[in-house]
């Protein structure tokens, strides 16, 4: 059984619950740095709902006729919460594309359905903003995923603007399926009843949601700045000793790994020449050009200064020797200029792989190692790899 309510009650509730909603998403907006735009986006969002039930004519602040400036706040709020997501991820949100979208169902909606009871009216007003919820889930699916999170995780934190939209397209079907029973939301019946209760559910929802989403963003963040070097986002020391210690452990199943560590050749020539500037460019540029090299589940750490390590799982010393020289060649080829000036950039490469003899991974770091001194020792721009002695 449903609480007992009457639908004006509920569209009351629904106003003050995102009003409120918008006062505090822009008090966040105006006080939190982490996504001040996607903050402002979610409060606008707020508002517009809010003004959009406010100014359903069950309230009698407006009259009839007037229905579709709740139809318009309703698809702006929607477009906003559209926009937020890649927002909160940092990345480029469509604005142009949405905006031009909502404006144009607005003016359709408007003009040519035949005003807010028929079927028409309904399947474009709410299937359009189902559409746009719909959009946000897979973007919040996709940022998510980009953030390391598993399928199945990112899929499930994503199902509350999936809810969001099935509930949106609720309302057509209904009218499809049952035409003339409920003419509008503010008909005591107990779709409506059932229909607004849930409204409330998920507003609270989808508001905590994406606060939720803020704060992992933000403990995603601070994770990934604990693990990486801050010149040139490559993993740092302890995030690889941390991913090679956990691939030797799965050696012990038969799960091989190799090592690559290479240096920058004339590294000290470069900074005492170009600059400590250039020096930083350099390492960047290195890290750039190798990175198409890896796979997803292969590793680029930097150890300190000029030197680096790629870890590369499930492979032996031949492939790591494909991976060394392509490297290798890639970024001798690479055209590298500082101020105008030209400076060739090339790499020595020691290539050791894991073997059960290992009692720890830092003695196949010792032979990779041994793998450079000898590169570096034959005129630098060399792979060299270290062989392992036959069983006896």
């Amino acid at each position: 059984m449903l609480p007992a309510a009457d639908p004006v009650s509920l569209i009351a509730a629904l106003v003050v619950l995102f009003g409120i909603a918008a006062v505090v998403w822009l008090m966040i907006a105006a006080g939190l740095r982490e996504s001040p735009g996607a903050c402002a986006c979610l409060s606008g969002a707020n508002a517009a709902l809010g003004a959009s039930f406010l100014l359903h004519e069950a309230l009698g602040l407006v009259s009839p006729q007037h229905y579709w400036w709740s139809d318009l706040l309703s698809l702006i709020a929607f477009a906003l919460i559209r926009l937020a997501v890649p927002v909160v991820g940092e990345r480029p949100a469509p604005w142009r594309t949405v905006g031009g979208a909502t404006l144009a169902v607005g003016i359709v909606a408007a003009r040519f359905t035949g005003g807010p009871d028929t079927l028409g009216h309904k399947l474009l007003i709410y299937g359009a903003m189902a559409a746009l919820a719909m959009l946000a889930a897979v973007d919040a699916w996709r940022l998510l995923r980009a953030r390391g999170l598993a399928p199945r995780a990112a899929l499930a934190l994503a199902a509350p603007l999936m809810a969001v939209g099935l509930l949106l397209l609720a309302r057509p079907v209904e009218a499809l399926l049952a035409p003339g029973r409920t003419a509008d939301i503010d008909v005591a019946s107990d779709f409506n009843i059932a229909w607004l209760w849930a409204s409330l559910v998920l507003a609270l929802l989808i508001n905590g949601w994406i606060a939720f989403l803020l704060l992992m963003k933000l403990v995603l963040e601070i994770r990934r700045l604990t693990e990486r070097d801050p010149l040139t986002d490559a993993l740092n020391r302890r995030a690889l000793s941390e991913a090679v210690d956990a691939e030797h452990s799965r050696q012990m199943r038969g799960h091989g790994y190799a090592l690559v560590l290479l240096d920058m050749d004339r590294f000290k020539q470069l900074n005492d020449t170009l600059g400590h500037a250039a020096g930083d460019a350099a390492l960047k540029a290195l890290v750039r050009v190798l990175r198409p090299c890896l796979r997803e589940v292969d590793r680029l750490a930097r150890l300190g200064g000029e030197e680096f390590c790629v870890l590369l799982p499930h492979t032996g010393i031949a492939g790591a020797a494909l991976v060394a020289e392509r490297m290798r060649a890639l970024l001798a080829g690479h055209a590298f200029a500082w101020e105008g000036r030209a400076w060739t950039l090339t790499a020595s490469f020691g290539i050791a792989e894991s073997s059960a003899a290992d009692v720890s991974a830092a003695e196949v770091l010792r032979r990779a190692d041994q793998a450079l001194y000898r590169a570096k020792a034959q005129g630098r721009n060399v792979v060299q790899a270290v062989e392992l002695e036959p069983a006896r």
